[in-house]
């Protein structure tokens, strides 16, 4: 599913299996580098050199990079009246992202839980899996998020 910009959803739009698609994401390597060098400073993402003994070959996007990709097109691609607020997630990455890969976002609703004690809110978990263009899951999350109810 893709939601038109205006279109914001609360936890009643919601339903079991459903789908939403993010855009695809270019890893942009001097944006990769720079958060490297910010954030997750080890050679494997930093030195070309030093990364092709490590054990990725070659030089890898940060996890945290990858995860902040993510992050920023589970945002357009889902788009929860509330935001996203997260209360609790699953994360791994079984392969390794590079400069240059194409990355695309598919989030797919697992559980909806309405809250029995707030009863203007509910949790809902979702799978969110990170593809690059050849189809490997670079990041796999599997988060609890906060969402509310149409107001009244």
């Amino acid at each position: 599913m893709t939601a038109s910009p205006q279109e914001k959803l609360y936890l009643d739009d919601l339903s079991l299996g459903q789908v939403f698609q993010s855009d695809s994401v270019h890893v942009e390597p001097a944006a990769m580098l720079a958060f490297a060098q910010d954030y997750d400073p080890q050679p494997f993402h930093l030195d070309s050199e030093r990364a092709e003994e490590s054990v990725f070959g070659k030089l890898a996007a940060s996890g945290w990079h990858t995860a902040a990709l993510t992050m920023k097109q589970l945002v357009a691609s889902v788009p929860l009246a509330s935001g996203i607020i997260g209360l609790d997630i699953q994360l791994s990455w079984p392969s390794p992202c590079y400069p240059d890969d194409v990355l695309q976002v598919t989030s797919t609703v697992q559980a909806i839980e309405p809250s029995s004690s707030r009863p203007d809110r509910g949790v809902v978990t979702m799978l969110m899996e990170t593809r690059k263009q050849d189809g490997k899951v670079v990041q796999r999350a599997t988060g609890k998020l906060l969402v509310f109810r149409r107001p009244v």
